[in-house]
């Protein structure tokens, strides 16, 4: 088959265990690179549950889904939702009532194949695990965002996820270059890193080896802004939409220092010797 003259990438947002941020983060990725100008669409894989239409705050909007497009319901661009604060970014919602076996490798490789003529990016936001969806999002992928927690069965999991995107993914079937695999960190706390409650960004690099595309720190405005429909990433005064930021321009290659990793040492003190 003969290569696309628009050059585009598929990065898939993926994790082991499930509820360590990864719809928030391919919302906030997706949201960052349109930021940027770049022309981006973001595809829900979590056939049944749906939650990344919620996040982006378009569900009032979804008439058509994945699963529609791919049984041939509808066009790609009719089940395609526009973002109301970004002209170059759309959503792809997914089913609510299908079963996980309506995906199936030949339908996705088609979205993505139609996709890939008008965007820039396609960020595919995959369930957790290993499950179908979950190896169909991994599968086309040239890229690979692996959302963990810094906790020992998080990034265990992770190790696991990593394992198999670099033997079944298609360019490990094809032997071409490997799935670009970047880590995010979430919901960091440096003062219970620094009470050895925690993992430190440095224990999480070397036990998966690879290095970290951002640490994002733990808020609980991740979950209001998740709840109102915004992306966190648009909120420049939050720290976790700050270190999102920061992800995204290195994403696209910019070097950005690592904020958001150390303890106040003003907090350290104060515990130590009172207030």
């Amino acid at each position: 088959m003969q290569e696309e003259p628009h050059l585009s990438e598929i990065i898939v947002v993926t994790s082991g265990k499930g509820g360590v941020g990864k719809t928030t983060t391919s919302a906030s990725i997706a949201t960052g690179l349109a930021r940027h100008g770049k022309r981006v669409a973001v595809i829900d894989f979590d056939v049944g549950l749906r939650n990344l239409d919620l996040v982006m705050g378009c569900e009032r909007r979804v008439v058509y889904d994945f699963v529609n497009v791919i049984q041939g319901d509808c066009s790609l661009r009719q089940a395609l939702i526009k973002d109301k604060r970004h002209d170059t970014l759309f959503i792809l919602a997914a089913s609510q009532t299908r079963d996980k076996d309506a995906l199936t490798e030949s339908g996705v490789e088609q979205v993505l194949d139609d996709l890939r003529k008008d965007f820039d990016y396609i960020v595919c936001d995959s369930p957790a695990g290993i499950e179908r969806g979950a190896h169909l999002a991994m599968y086309f992928a040239d890229r690979a965002i692996v959302v963990v927690n810094p906790e020992v069965s998080s990034v265990r999991d992770s190790d696991r996820v990593l394992g198999i995107m670099s033997s079944k993914s298609r360019r490990a079937e094809r032997g071409e270059d490997p799935v670009g695999e970047h880590l995010l960190v979430t919901r960091y706390s440096p003062d219970r890193v620094a009470g050895g409650d925690m993992m430190s960004v440095d224990d999480i690099e070397e036990i998966l080896g690879l290095p970290v595309l951002g640490v994002i720190p733990e808020s609980e405005i991740v979950l209001q802004s998740s709840n109102s429909g915004v992306p966190v990433i648009l909120d420049d005064n939050a720290a976790a939409g700050q270190a999102y930021d920061d992800a995204v321009a290195r994403l696209l290659g910019e070097e950005r220092p690592m904020r958001f990793v150390d303890a106040d040492r003003k907090g350290i003190l104060k515990r130590l010797f009172g207030s």
